[in-house]
């Protein structure tokens, strides 16, 4: 994690506790609040376990991944839903 978002997601999480102080001094220690507030703790857990994640790569350079350009076997899909058209309907003679 680059060093401007961990400073981002730190200030996102400081903005939330603050909300939720707000919330609990206008509404008490309601059961919702303290489920935010211990998922705002849960958050600041992960974020504190992403510093020292090194940033993924991807596939690795080497690997390549080929795709065929021979057509597909219309079995593969015959009785699959085409979207936005409806639902599979054999045809009746």
């Amino acid at each position: 994690m680059t060093s401007a978002n961990n400073s981002d997601l730190h200030r996102a999480l400081g903005e939330l506790r603050r909300c939720l102080g707000a919330l609990r001094a206008a509404h008490g220690d309601h059961a919702a609040i303290r489920r935010l507030v211990n998922g705002v703790e849960r958050l600041e857990i992960d974020a504190a376990d992403l510093l020292g994640l090194a940033p993924a790569s991807g596939y690795p350079a080497d690997e390549v991944v080929y795709v065929s350009d021979a057509p597909y076997d219309p079995d593969l899909w015959s009785h699959a839903d085409d979207e936005g058209i409806g639902g599979y309907r054999p045809h009746i003679a």
